[in-house]
Protein backbone atom coordinates (compact mmCIF):
# COMPACT_ATOMS: atom_id res chain seq x y z
CA UNK A 1 0.00 0.00 0.00
CA UNK A 2 1.35 3.46 -0.87
CA UNK A 3 -0.05 6.93 -0.93
CA UNK A 4 -2.37 6.25 1.99
CA UNK A 5 -3.06 8.09 5.22
CA UNK A 6 -3.73 6.96 8.77
CA UNK A 7 -5.52 8.73 11.60
CA UNK A 8 -4.96 7.27 15.06
CA UNK A 9 -6.89 8.05 18.24
CA UNK A 10 -5.20 7.08 21.52
CA UNK A 11 -7.56 7.49 24.47
CA UNK A 12 -8.24 5.92 27.83
CA UNK A 13 -10.16 3.13 26.11
CA UNK A 14 -7.30 2.12 23.81
CA UNK A 15 -6.23 2.76 20.22
CA UNK A 16 -8.49 3.30 17.22
CA UNK A 17 -7.16 3.84 13.71
CA UNK A 18 -8.77 4.98 10.46
CA UNK A 19 -6.73 4.19 7.34
CA UNK A 20 -7.56 5.39 3.83
CA UNK A 21 -5.97 4.84 0.44
CA UNK A 22 -7.97 6.41 -2.35
CA UNK A 23 -11.51 5.04 -2.15
CA UNK A 24 -10.47 2.16 0.11
CA UNK A 25 -10.77 2.60 3.88
CA UNK A 26 -10.18 0.36 6.87
CA UNK A 27 -10.57 0.52 10.64
CA UNK A 28 -8.55 -1.14 13.39
CA UNK A 29 -8.45 -1.00 17.17
CA UNK A 30 -6.66 -2.19 20.29
CA UNK A 31 -8.78 -1.92 23.44
CA UNK A 32 -6.04 -2.43 26.06
CA UNK A 33 -5.26 0.51 28.38
CA UNK A 34 -2.72 3.07 27.22
CA UNK A 35 0.78 2.06 28.42
CA UNK A 36 2.22 4.33 31.10
CA UNK A 37 5.50 4.74 32.93
CA UNK A 38 5.42 6.67 36.22
CA UNK A 39 2.11 8.23 35.22
CA UNK A 40 3.26 9.46 31.80
CA UNK A 41 2.32 7.91 28.49
CA UNK A 42 5.02 5.39 27.50
CA UNK A 43 5.54 6.44 23.89
CA UNK A 44 7.97 3.65 23.04
CA UNK A 45 5.49 0.93 23.94
CA UNK A 46 2.63 2.95 22.50
CA UNK A 47 4.40 3.25 19.14
CA UNK A 48 4.72 -0.53 18.89
CA UNK A 49 1.00 -0.94 19.52
CA UNK A 50 0.07 1.79 17.03
CA UNK A 51 2.27 0.13 14.43
CA UNK A 52 0.63 -3.24 15.06
CA UNK A 53 -2.89 -1.81 14.66
CA UNK A 54 -2.03 0.11 11.48
CA UNK A 55 0.02 -2.67 9.88
CA UNK A 56 -2.84 -5.13 10.21
CA UNK A 57 -4.81 -2.85 7.88
CA UNK A 58 -2.04 -1.09 5.93
CA UNK A 59 1.08 -3.24 5.64
CA UNK A 60 2.97 -0.88 3.30
CA UNK A 61 4.03 2.75 3.00
CA UNK A 62 1.89 5.68 4.10
CA UNK A 63 2.23 9.27 2.95
CA UNK A 64 1.07 10.72 6.22
CA UNK A 65 -0.21 9.91 9.68
CA UNK A 66 -1.69 11.85 12.58
CA UNK A 67 -1.89 10.55 16.15
CA UNK A 68 -4.16 12.08 18.77
CA UNK A 69 -2.71 11.16 22.18
CA UNK A 70 -4.41 11.40 25.54
CA UNK A 71 -2.43 13.49 28.02
CA UNK A 72 -0.62 15.72 25.53
CA UNK A 73 1.02 18.02 26.52
CA UNK A 74 1.08 17.31 30.26
CA UNK A 75 1.72 13.55 30.26
CA UNK A 76 3.68 13.26 27.00
CA UNK A 77 7.32 14.08 27.59
CA UNK A 78 8.79 13.69 24.08
CA UNK A 79 6.34 13.70 21.14
CA UNK A 80 9.24 13.26 18.74
CA UNK A 81 9.57 9.66 19.98
CA UNK A 82 6.58 8.76 17.81
CA UNK A 83 8.28 10.27 14.75
CA UNK A 84 11.46 8.31 15.44
CA UNK A 85 9.48 5.09 15.86
CA UNK A 86 6.90 5.46 13.09
CA UNK A 87 8.36 7.82 10.48
CA UNK A 88 10.85 5.46 8.88
CA UNK A 89 8.78 2.35 9.60
CA UNK A 90 5.94 3.60 7.41
CA UNK A 91 7.98 5.85 5.11
CA UNK A 92 5.97 8.83 6.30
CA UNK A 93 6.24 12.17 4.59
CA UNK A 94 4.57 13.87 7.56
CA UNK A 95 3.45 12.98 11.06
CA UNK A 96 1.21 15.11 13.26
CA UNK A 97 1.24 14.35 16.98
CA UNK A 98 -1.65 16.09 18.71
CA UNK A 99 -3.65 15.97 21.89
CA UNK A 100 -6.68 13.74 21.47
CA UNK A 101 -8.84 16.76 22.27
CA UNK A 102 -7.59 18.35 19.03
CA UNK A 103 -8.37 15.29 16.89
CA UNK A 104 -11.77 15.01 18.57
CA UNK A 105 -12.41 18.69 17.80
CA UNK A 106 -11.48 18.31 14.13
CA UNK A 107 -13.50 15.10 13.90
CA UNK A 108 -16.59 16.74 15.37
CA UNK A 109 -16.51 20.19 13.72
CA UNK A 110 -14.20 19.74 10.76
CA UNK A 111 -11.92 22.76 10.89
CA UNK A 112 -14.62 25.13 12.17
CA UNK A 113 -14.26 27.20 15.37
CA UNK A 114 -16.26 26.08 18.37
CA UNK A 115 -16.24 24.03 21.56
CA UNK A 116 -16.01 20.24 21.63
CA UNK A 117 -16.36 18.10 24.75
CA UNK A 118 -14.35 14.88 24.50
CA UNK A 119 -15.73 12.40 27.03
CA UNK A 120 -14.64 8.80 27.36
CA UNK A 121 -12.71 7.37 30.29
CA UNK A 122 -11.79 10.96 31.12
CA UNK A 123 -13.02 14.39 30.05
CA UNK A 124 -11.31 17.23 28.29
CA UNK A 125 -12.91 20.15 26.48
CA UNK A 126 -11.32 22.32 23.83
CA UNK A 127 -12.66 25.61 22.60
CA UNK A 128 -10.60 26.82 19.66
CA UNK A 129 -10.53 28.51 16.31
CA UNK A 130 -7.42 26.41 15.54
CA UNK A 131 -5.42 29.62 15.30
CA UNK A 132 -5.32 32.13 18.17
CA UNK A 133 -7.92 30.88 20.66
CA UNK A 134 -7.04 27.69 22.60
CA UNK A 135 -9.24 27.23 25.68
CA UNK A 136 -8.82 23.96 27.58
CA UNK A 137 -11.26 23.02 30.32
CA UNK A 138 -10.78 20.00 32.61
CA UNK A 139 -8.61 17.12 31.44
CA UNK A 140 -6.93 16.92 34.85
CA UNK A 141 -7.17 13.16 35.28
CA UNK A 142 -9.42 10.98 37.38
CA UNK A 143 -7.91 12.05 40.73
CA UNK A 144 -8.04 15.81 40.14
CA UNK A 145 -10.80 16.31 37.57
CA UNK A 146 -12.42 14.60 34.56
CA UNK A 147 -15.78 15.42 36.13
CA UNK A 148 -18.63 13.73 34.34
CA UNK A 149 -16.41 11.27 32.46
CA UNK A 150 -16.55 7.49 32.38
CA UNK A 151 -14.17 6.98 35.32
CA UNK A 152 -16.07 9.62 37.34
CA UNK A 153 -19.42 7.94 36.61
CA UNK A 154 -18.00 4.51 37.41
CA UNK A 155 -16.50 5.76 40.67
CA UNK A 156 -19.75 7.44 41.71
CA UNK A 157 -21.64 4.23 40.94
CA UNK A 158 -19.20 2.03 42.84
CA UNK A 159 -19.29 4.36 45.84
CA UNK A 160 -23.10 4.17 45.88
CA UNK A 161 -22.87 0.36 45.67
CA UNK A 162 -20.42 0.23 48.57
CA UNK A 163 -22.67 2.47 50.66
CA UNK A 164 -25.44 -0.06 50.09
CA UNK A 165 -23.07 -2.90 51.05
CA UNK A 166 -22.27 -1.10 54.31
CA UNK A 167 -25.90 -0.20 55.02
CA UNK A 168 -25.18 3.52 54.83
CA UNK A 169 -27.60 6.16 53.61
CA UNK A 170 -27.93 6.98 49.89
CA UNK A 171 -26.65 3.62 48.75
CA UNK A 172 -27.95 1.74 45.73
CA UNK A 173 -28.81 -1.96 46.10
CA UNK A 174 -29.23 -2.13 42.33
CA UNK A 175 -25.68 -0.92 41.78
CA UNK A 176 -24.41 -3.32 44.45
CA UNK A 177 -25.90 -6.17 42.41
CA UNK A 178 -24.07 -4.89 39.35
CA UNK A 179 -20.84 -4.60 41.35
CA UNK A 180 -20.94 -8.19 42.58
CA UNK A 181 -21.91 -9.48 39.13
CA UNK A 182 -18.94 -7.73 37.55
CA UNK A 183 -16.21 -7.76 40.20
CA UNK A 184 -17.26 -10.30 42.84
CA UNK A 185 -16.95 -9.36 46.51
CA UNK A 186 -16.23 -5.67 47.22
CA UNK A 187 -12.83 -6.65 48.62
CA UNK A 188 -11.95 -8.08 45.19
CA UNK A 189 -12.86 -4.72 43.68
CA UNK A 190 -10.64 -2.86 46.17
CA UNK A 191 -7.66 -5.06 45.31
CA UNK A 192 -8.25 -4.64 41.58
CA UNK A 193 -8.52 -0.84 41.67
CA UNK A 194 -5.77 -0.03 44.14
CA UNK A 195 -3.23 -2.50 42.73
CA UNK A 196 -3.91 -1.56 39.12
CA UNK A 197 -1.57 0.43 36.94
CA UNK A 198 -4.68 1.89 35.27
CA UNK A 199 -7.38 2.46 37.92
CA UNK A 200 -9.30 4.89 35.70
CA UNK A 201 -9.77 2.10 33.15
CA UNK A 202 -11.38 -0.18 35.76
CA UNK A 203 -13.53 2.60 37.18
CA UNK A 204 -14.79 3.53 33.71
CA UNK A 205 -15.61 -0.11 32.98
CA UNK A 206 -18.44 0.20 35.51
CA UNK A 207 -20.08 3.16 33.73
CA UNK A 208 -22.16 0.85 31.44
CA UNK A 209 -23.52 -0.85 34.58
CA UNK A 210 -24.51 2.55 35.99
CA UNK A 211 -26.26 3.23 32.67
CA UNK A 212 -28.12 -0.11 32.81
CA UNK A 213 -29.28 0.58 36.37
CA UNK A 214 -30.41 4.08 35.41
CA UNK A 215 -32.43 2.78 32.47
CA UNK A 216 -33.99 0.17 34.77
CA UNK A 217 -35.25 2.97 36.99
CA UNK A 218 -32.69 3.19 39.80
CA UNK A 219 -32.87 6.81 41.02
CA UNK A 220 -29.30 6.88 42.36
CA UNK A 221 -27.87 5.73 39.04
CA UNK A 222 -30.02 8.16 37.07
CA UNK A 223 -28.93 10.98 39.35
CA UNK A 224 -25.28 10.15 38.65
CA UNK A 225 -25.84 10.49 34.89
CA UNK A 226 -27.80 13.72 35.35
CA UNK A 227 -24.95 15.20 37.39
CA UNK A 228 -22.45 13.98 34.80
CA UNK A 229 -24.32 15.87 32.08
CA UNK A 230 -24.42 18.99 34.25
CA UNK A 231 -20.66 18.78 34.87
CA UNK A 232 -19.95 18.36 31.15
CA UNK A 233 -22.15 21.35 30.36
CA UNK A 234 -20.28 23.56 32.83
CA UNK A 235 -16.97 22.39 31.39
CA UNK A 236 -18.13 23.21 27.87
CA UNK A 237 -19.23 26.75 28.75
CA UNK A 238 -15.91 27.41 30.51
CA UNK A 239 -14.09 26.76 27.20
CA UNK A 240 -16.28 29.06 25.08
CA UNK A 241 -14.66 32.41 25.90
CA UNK A 242 -13.78 34.38 22.77
CA UNK A 243 -15.65 32.03 20.43
CA UNK A 244 -18.96 31.82 18.64
CA UNK A 245 -21.00 29.58 21.00
CA UNK A 246 -21.17 26.47 18.82
CA UNK A 247 -20.91 23.22 20.78
CA UNK A 248 -20.33 19.62 19.75
CA UNK A 249 -19.12 16.47 21.42
CA UNK A 250 -17.12 13.31 20.93
CA UNK A 251 -16.08 10.16 22.75
CA UNK A 252 -17.87 6.96 23.58
CA UNK A 253 -19.51 8.31 26.73
CA UNK A 254 -21.98 10.17 24.52
CA UNK A 255 -23.24 6.82 23.23
CA UNK A 256 -25.46 7.07 26.33
CA UNK A 257 -27.24 10.03 24.75
CA UNK A 258 -30.59 9.17 26.36
CA UNK A 259 -29.06 9.69 29.80
CA UNK A 260 -26.53 12.42 29.09
CA UNK A 261 -27.67 14.75 26.34
CA UNK A 262 -30.60 16.47 28.03
CA UNK A 263 -28.71 17.57 31.19
CA UNK A 264 -25.62 18.43 29.12
CA UNK A 265 -27.42 20.64 26.61
CA UNK A 266 -29.80 22.03 29.23
CA UNK A 267 -26.90 23.21 31.38
CA UNK A 268 -25.16 24.86 28.42
CA UNK A 269 -28.36 26.66 27.35
CA UNK A 270 -29.03 27.84 30.91
CA UNK A 271 -25.55 29.37 31.11
CA UNK A 272 -25.38 30.58 27.48
CA UNK A 273 -28.90 31.15 26.10
CA UNK A 274 -27.54 31.74 22.58
CA UNK A 275 -25.71 28.41 22.42
CA UNK A 276 -26.06 26.26 19.31
CA UNK A 277 -25.33 22.55 19.01
CA UNK A 278 -23.81 20.76 16.03
CA UNK A 279 -23.94 16.95 16.00
CA UNK A 280 -20.43 15.57 15.44
CA UNK A 281 -19.36 14.99 11.86
CA UNK A 282 -17.10 12.11 12.88
CA UNK A 283 -14.88 10.59 15.54
CA UNK A 284 -11.45 11.45 16.90
CA UNK A 285 -9.92 8.91 14.50
CA UNK A 286 -11.71 10.69 11.64
CA UNK A 287 -10.28 13.98 12.89
CA UNK A 288 -6.79 12.50 13.00
CA UNK A 289 -7.20 11.29 9.42
CA UNK A 290 -8.26 14.79 8.35
CA UNK A 291 -5.20 16.26 10.09
CA UNK A 292 -2.93 13.76 8.35
CA UNK A 293 -4.28 14.86 4.97
CA UNK A 294 -4.07 18.55 5.90
CA UNK A 295 -0.42 18.17 6.91
CA UNK A 296 0.42 16.48 3.61
CA UNK A 297 -1.25 19.39 1.79
CA UNK A 298 0.83 21.93 3.71
CA UNK A 299 -2.15 23.13 5.72
CA UNK A 300 -0.54 22.63 9.14
CA UNK A 301 1.83 25.31 10.35
CA UNK A 302 3.71 26.02 13.62
CA UNK A 303 1.43 27.55 16.23
CA UNK A 304 0.68 25.75 19.50
CA UNK A 305 2.06 22.93 21.73
CA UNK A 306 -1.16 20.95 21.48
CA UNK A 307 0.14 19.84 18.07
CA UNK A 308 3.54 18.87 16.70
CA UNK A 309 4.42 18.46 13.04
CA UNK A 310 7.24 16.25 11.83
CA UNK A 311 8.18 15.98 8.17
CA UNK A 312 10.79 13.98 6.26
CA UNK A 313 11.87 17.18 4.50
CA UNK A 314 12.77 18.73 7.88
CA UNK A 315 15.22 15.99 8.81
CA UNK A 316 15.07 14.76 12.38
CA UNK A 317 12.55 17.03 14.07
CA UNK A 318 9.51 19.16 13.67
CA UNK A 319 7.84 21.99 15.59
CA UNK A 320 4.70 22.79 17.53
CA UNK A 321 1.99 23.18 14.93
CA UNK A 322 -1.63 24.09 14.34
CA UNK A 323 -3.90 23.45 11.39
CA UNK A 324 -5.31 26.06 9.06
CA UNK A 325 -8.72 25.46 7.53
CA UNK A 326 -8.06 23.62 4.26
CA UNK A 327 -8.09 25.66 1.08
CA UNK A 328 -11.30 25.61 -0.90
CA UNK A 329 -10.69 23.65 -4.06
Amino acid sequence: MSGGFAGVDVGGGGIRARIQDGADSAYGEDTAPVPREKGRVDLDRLALRIAAVVERRAPGRLDGMAVGVTGLPGLVRDPEALWRALGERFGLGTLVVAGDMVTTHVGALGFRPGVVVAAGTGVITLGTDLDRVWNQSDGWGHLLGDHGGGAWIGAQGLQAALRAHDGRADGSPALLEHLTARFGHPLDLVALVYESGSPAHHLASFAPSVAAAARAGDPVARGIWTEAGRQLGQTAVAAAQGLDPVFSWGGRLFDAADLLMEPFQGTVRALLPGARFAPPLGTSADGALALARAAADGEVRPRHPYLYLYAASQGRTGAPAAPRPPRTR
